[in-house]
């Protein structure tokens, strides 16, 4: 029987819901979707598309950690944007976190997100 362990990390910042940071379902762990908080605060980090990507980004990498992975092990990654224009300048933000490794991937519009962030980012990762 396969035993599930849900990641916690305080270098992530904490569930704003009924749901965990990311759980480990052997080999692979699923992270929730992140949006550009500040793990600290708990507040986003601004209101404009790149300081919200990175710090995205940045929660998923720290969950990631967490959970005995990395950006390199990912294998799809989901993005909601409010505004798919843009697309360009997340595609430009994003290309630092994945520059050699490319993992499969989705980006979504959406009419709006949690705590009027305007990007969150989901993914799933094989652990180990």
């Amino acid at each position: 029987m396969m035993t599930l362990e849900t990641v916690q990390t305080d270098n992530a910042p904490a569930a704003i819901g009924p749901y965990s940071q990311a759980v480990i379902a052997p080999p692979f762990v699923f992270v929730s979707g992140q949006l550009g908080m500040d793990p600290a605060t708990g507040d986003l980090v601004g209101d404009d598309l790149e300081s919200q990507s990175r710090q995205a980004l940045e929660n998923v990498k720290q969950i990631l950690m967490a959970a005995g992975s990395s950006l390199e092990k990912t294998t799809a990654v989901e993005v909601f944007l409010t505004d798919m224009g843009n697309f360009a300048d997340f595609n430009l933000i994003y290309a630092e976190y994945f520059s050699a490794h490319k993992p499969a991937r989705a980006a979504i519009e959406v009419s709006a997100l949690p705590k009027g962030g305007c990007v969150e980012i989901k993914c799933t990762a094989v652990v180990g």
